[in-house]
This record gives structure tokens, C-alpha cells and sequence, in this order.
């Protein structure tokens, strides 16, 4: 792969702070309609004058306090990114002052980015939550070449340190921890296939590192990834993918969000057709079957239900060396064919065995048309955990990730 880091984004204090038509803004957060436990707050600040990474963050009350908080400046904007700390009542307001840091400092990490060489380790306070690898990972030993490929997600961790993913299994050489590749795509009139690497018709690779993160709240990355047909003289690139992944710095677990953003990259439109499974997969240990794990939908479907179902969230808990450990994904509502058919193994899988395999399918009932120069974004959240879920606990993880605090900035 073209490895190429285009820069390094940290919560940098400046020698010389920027002059700046305001030195502090006032931000108020809504908690809107839901009780609040350490959400995760935005504020775009481009309009406010206060386009400077030395900011600090401050919250109103009896007695000021200071918060942890994280500024990006891309693409323009300058977004500051901060957890809404403890419990906030539905219904309910806090006030926060962001003003420019009078003095420098040095700049705590809490979430750091590890570059191997090979592939990026987000760790929150030096326990990894997951590895990214845009490094060529080859088939093992006597499989087919066709098999190996980048731009995937392995390990995913949990807060104990236990590996939740797997990828080349026996079973199936082409699962890949979680990645998201389509599975039946009409390109020129012709059909393509990049998730069955088998079949030899295409892949995914990793491209490029845009960006990484680091800091007090997040950190993350941007990545590229090429989507590629192989035809009979040549391969191409048929459409530019970007994942958008962020590591937030909660108390309870490990909670990161994943973002595809897709976009045609010739003058053809690009139709994922309809088919029982495409896009966001994620494949499990292999330690778990069903026989020491279990599964759950917002719907309150269990395993033996869920396959063909739609829903907002889905998680699978299972025993590991320390106990029980869990994810938990969340679907965005303003995903394409929202709430998205799963695509799951029941009980039954692998002749029995019931090893663990999700995903989240929006073309599993109707096709998708990507357009040339349309751009289009699939959201993602996950929470890694030790312990159980509760249906509780994930709807109110899902009313986070999908309907946020509103943000008013006077």
C-alpha cells in the first residue's frame, strides 16, 4: 500500500496565539428528550472567531470547572469535541464557556495513536481498542493468494484485553474482523463481486492515512480505501471509500464510531444490487459458538429471529478468559434503508458449530445506486464491554448516537 501520513492532529497549545475576533463564547447544551450519560458533544466553531487549536473549555456552575475537550480544525471548520461528563437529566441544560488559553501547556493524551508500520492501534490510555491494517495482509500458508488484502479491522478489543474478532477462518477465508466490502455490483453493465475474494472479480484495498488524532477525547483516523473490479486485462478502481474512525475517551467501555463514505470514482454510476448480505460485517472470535454466546436486536429478537429482521442496534455477548465480553452495534437513522436488515448465522452455522457473524446488509432488500460526484455516508457505533448488555443500556446508547444534545453558541 501507499502509506502516506498527510498529517498528525493533537490538542496542541501554540507559542503565538492567532489574533481572533473573539477571545470566549458562551455554549449552552441541550439535553433534549433523553437522560444523558457521558455523551459525546460537538460545537462547530468556524463562525465564532475562536479558530485556534489552544482553546480550553470551562463549565458554568457554582464553581467553574475545567473540562477535558479537543479541537480539529479540517476542512475549513474548527469543530471542538468534549464528553457531556456524569448523568443529565432529559429536559435539562449546561452551560459551558471555551475561551483562548491564556498560557501553553503540555498536552495530555489520553488517547494516542500507534503506527506499526504496518497498521494503526488506537489505545485509550494504553489499553488498544482496535487495530486498523492499510498493510497487505497475505493468505496464510497453501490458501489461494486471492485471499489476502487490506483495509480491515483486527483485533477489536475489549476493556480486558480480550480479542472479539477473527479473520481468515477455515470456514471463510474472505472475513475480515469488521470490514465492509459489496457483495453484487453492476458496473457497465457488468457484475462485480469485492466481498467473495474467492470468486477473483475484485477486492478492497487500503490506499492512504489522511489523517490521525490524538488527545484528550478521541482518537482516530481517516483512511482510504480503493474498491476495486478485476477485469480480464486490468484491475479499477470503481469507487473511493474513507472511513472516519474515533475512539472516545467514556468511562464505561471501549465506544467508537466508524463512518464509510462513499463516492463513484469514474464518470459511471455504480448499483449495489440487492443481495442477502453487502457492507458492514463483523466476524467473531472463534472462541465463541453457540454454546457460550448470545445475541440480541432493538426488537428484542434473539438469535434463532434475527436474520432478515431490521433494526436500530444488535449485540453479541460471549464468555471469554476473564468472564463475559460484548459488542454492541449502533445503526445511524440517517443510513440508507434505515433501520437496516441484518444479515446473521443462526444456531446452525458452520455445520452446527453457531460461530458469531454480523452484519448489517442495506442492500439485503432493495439495490443502491451510488451516482458519479454524489457523495454518501454510512454511520456506524460500537461498544466494546465486559459483562452483559441490557436492552436499556443500548437504547440509550442509540438515542445518543442518533439524536445528540443540540449545541447553542452565543
Amino acid at each position: 500500500m501507499k502509506h502516506r501520513c498527510l498529517f498528525i492532529v493533537l490538542i496542541c497549545c501554540l507559542p503565538n496565539i492567532p489574533a481572533i475576533a473573539a477571545n470566549k463564547v458562551t455554549i449552552t447544551v441541550q439535553t433534549g428528550q433523553y437522560d444523558r450519560v457521558d455523551c459525546i458533544v460537538s460545537a462547530d466553531l468556524t463562525q465564532s472567531g475562536l479558530n485556534t487549536p489552544a482553546l480550553e473549555l470551562y463549565e458554568k456552575g457554582k464553581k467553574k470547572r475545567k473540562i477535558s475537550s479537543q479541537v480539529v480544525t479540517e476542512n475549513g471548520k474548527t469543530i471542538l469535541y468534549w464528553i457531556l461528563d456524569g448523568k443529565t437529566k432529559s429536559g435539562t441544560s449546561r452551560t459551558f464557556i471555551v475561551q483562548v488559553a491564556k498560557k501553553t501547556s503540555p498536552t495530555q493524551l489520553s488517547m494516542t495513536v500507534e503506527d506499526t508500520q504496518k497498521a494503526l492501534l488506537l489505545k485509550k490510555e494504553g489499553k488498544n481498542i482496535l487495530q486498523y491494517n492499510y498493510a497487505h495482509v497475505e493468505s496464510p500458508a497453501g490458501v489461494d493468494k486471492s485471499y489476502g488484502r487490506s483495509g480491515f479491522i483486527h483485533p477489536a478489543y475489549s476493556p480486558e484485553g480480550n480479542i472479539l474478532t477473527t479473520i481468515q477462518p477455515k470456514d471463510h477465508r474472505h472475513h475480515y474482523g469488521i470490514w465492509n466490502p459489496w457483495t453484487s455490483i453492476m458496473y457497465d453493465g457488468k457484475m462485480y463481486d469485492l466481498w467473495n475474494l474467492g470468486d477473483k472479480k475484485g477486492t478492497v484495498r487500503a490506499a492512504s492515512i489522511e489523517a490521525q488524532y490524538q488527545g484528550a477525547v478521541f482518537s482516530g483516523y481517516n483512511a482510504r480505501l480503493a474498491h476495486l473490479i478485476f477485469m480480464p486485462d486490468k484491475e479499477k478502481k470503481i469507487i473511493d471509500e474513507r472511513w472516519k474512525i474515533k475512539a472516545w475517551n467514556v468511562s464505561d467501555g471501549f465506544l467508537w464510531d466508524f463512518e464509510s463514505h462513499l463516492s463513484p470514482s469514474t464518470s459511471l454510476p455504480v448499483l449495489l444490487k440487492e443481495y442477502r448480505y453487502a457492507g458492514f460485517g463483523y466476524r467473531a472470535t472463534e472462541e465463541w459458538t453457540k454454546e457460550n454466546s448470545e445475541m440480541v436486536s432493538s426488537e428484542g429478537k434473539t438469535r434463532q429471529q434475527i436474520d432478515g429482521t431490521t433494526g436500530r442496534w444488535i449485540y453479541v455477548t460471549g464468555a471469554t478468559k476473564t468472564g463475559r465480553s460484548g459488542l454492541l452495534f449502533l445503526g445511524h437513522p440517517d443510513n440508507y434503508n434505515h433501520p437496516e436488515p441484518f444479515r446473521i448465522w443462526d444456531e446452525n452455522a458452520n455445520t452446527g458449530r453457531g460461530d458469531v457473524f454480523i452484519n448489517f446488509a442495506p442492500t439485503k432488500d432493495k439495490d443502491w445506486e451510488l451516482v458519479p460526484d454524489k457523495h454518501y455516508v454510512l454511520k456506524y457505533r460500537v461498544l466494546s464491554y465486559e459483562g452483559e448488555m441490557t436492552q436499556e443500556q443500548a437504547d440509550r446508547l442509540w438515542n445518543d448516537f442518533a439524536y445528540p444534545p443540540t449545541v447553542e453558541i452565543k
